[in-house]
């Protein structure tokens, strides 16, 4: 039997094309300031003063219209032009970021207006997030979607390994600010770049767009594995997100050396996704929602390792790990996904899968805030390990988790 690895052919191809090595370059230069962003934002809060209850309040109110836009956002981004879309998106993603950035560097920011500018990058998220996943398709031939789409994700991993490093140290010596000036630069250059593509708006289907949206959750009811699988991930996305992005910095100002360390624990995060996507690519295991469900289960790990106050040198590898088993999970979900479901039915399915997993994520962020208040921050974070841990066997409960496998076809 002769094994062949995957040609260069595709890849060379894609660098041909111009449009994409512009879709490419504005990802990755948006990456460089992303990577820097959770840990920017969540020592402004600590630098003017904020705890859990303020660090809470801004994380849910980013969070909140990404999960009430994001339906709107996937119906513009099948009726307007993407790169439009994408252009506005990031522009204003540019200028919350910057503002943000002046409040901080002039010492008037407040929790107030540092939730205010989350609030509008949430809301840029909501519509950019579902334009770009359509621009890939409209930029780049069938055949060559998925090393596109590795393409795409790889340069992204590798920089968010070095970027929550570099942001740590550029906080710990400079501030907050400087961190949050640079993602908003990134964002303006990539807002340039994207309008540089000039894609064509999409034929609008025939019919409204309520009878759409109905139709679309009578398939996604229809499939118990798929609702399942939401409902567990709602329980499972807020108590990671409370635990690590709104509890870890506390956690590591409190008992670790603060936004060095900090930085060190995201980076080992990125560096176990970067890993879990080599994983993948070798990798073809035949229970995909089974492995799914399991992998997802590894993010318990680096929360229960804080809440223990073990070494850095043994929370690192947890955290890494983690990050193996997310990726590992989103691969061999999608893959379930793009196999299990119709072409025609992708999009508004995948709208209330990704809305269905955010709905938790601001009251997960409040509940653990005013918890934090009454208990440790320690004995919060193992309660969001408990969680993830009984959502994960839960959901190993659900007989369609073990009939959802890889097609023998595409196995």
């Amino acid at each position: 039997m002769k094994i062949v690895d995957a040609p260069p052919k595709p890849i060379r191809a894609l660098l041909r094309i111009a449009t994409f090595r512009r879709f490419a370059a504005a990802n990755l230069i948006s990456a460089t300031g992303s990577a820097m962003a959770p840990l920017a934002l969540a020592y402004a809060v600590i630098e003017q003063g904020g705890g859990a209850g303020s660090l809470g309040v801004v994380l849910a109110t980013n969070t909140v219209p990404t999960v009430v836009f994001l339906l709107a956002g996937g119906l513009f981004a099948d009726r307007l032009s993407r790169s439009l879309l994408l252009f506005v998106g990031n522009l204003l993603a540019a200028g919350a970021q910057g503002a943000l950035a002046v409040t901080v560097a002039t010492g008037h920011a407040t929790t107030v207006s540092i939730a205010a500018c989350g609030f509008v990058s949430g809301t840029a998220a909501s519509f950019v997030v579902p334009a770009a996943q359509g621009a890939v398709a409209q930029i780049v031939p069938a055949q060559h979607l998925q090393q596109a789409n590795a393409l795409l994700r790889l340069p992204g991993n590798a920089v968010k390994v070095l970027g929550p490093v570099v942001g740590g140290v550029l906080v710990a010596a400079g501030g907050a600010a400087w961190a949050l000036a640079w993602d908003a630069v990134t964002f303006a250059v990539a807002a340039a770049l994207l309008l540089g593509l000039r894609l064509d708006a999409p034929l609008v289907a025939p019919g409204g767009v309520l009878s759409d949206l109905r139709a679309g959750w009578t398939g996604f009811w229809s499939r118990t594995w798929l609702w399942t699988y939401t409902a567990v991930g709602t329980v499972l996305v807020a108590a990671w997100l409370a635990g690590f992005q709104l509890l870890g910095p506390l956690v590591a100002a409190e008992q670790y050396a603060g936004a060095r360390d900090w930085g060190l624990i995201q980076a080992a995060f990125t560096c176990g996704l970067l890993v879990g996507t080599l994983v993948c690519l070798r990798w073809k295991p035949y229970r995909l929602l089974t492995v799914a469900v399991v992998a997802a289960g590894a993010l318990a790990l680096p929360l229960a390792a804080m809440a223990c106050t073990v070494p850095l040198p043994l929370v690192l590898p947890a955290t890494a790990l983690a990050g193996v088993g997310l990726d590992v999970a989103i691969v061999a979900w999608a893959t379930a996904f793009q196999q299990r479901v119709p072409q025609a039915e992708q999009g508004r399915m995948s709208a209330f899968n990704g809305v269905g997993e955010r709905l938790a994520i601001p009251m997960g962020y409040l509940i653990a805030a005013l918890a934090a208040h009454s208990w440790s921050s320690q004995a919060v974070l193992l309660a969001c390990a408990g969680m993830i841990a009984a959502a994960t066997v839960l959901n190993l409960c659900v007989p369609d988790v073990y009939r959802i496998n890889r097609l023998t076809e595409q196995a």
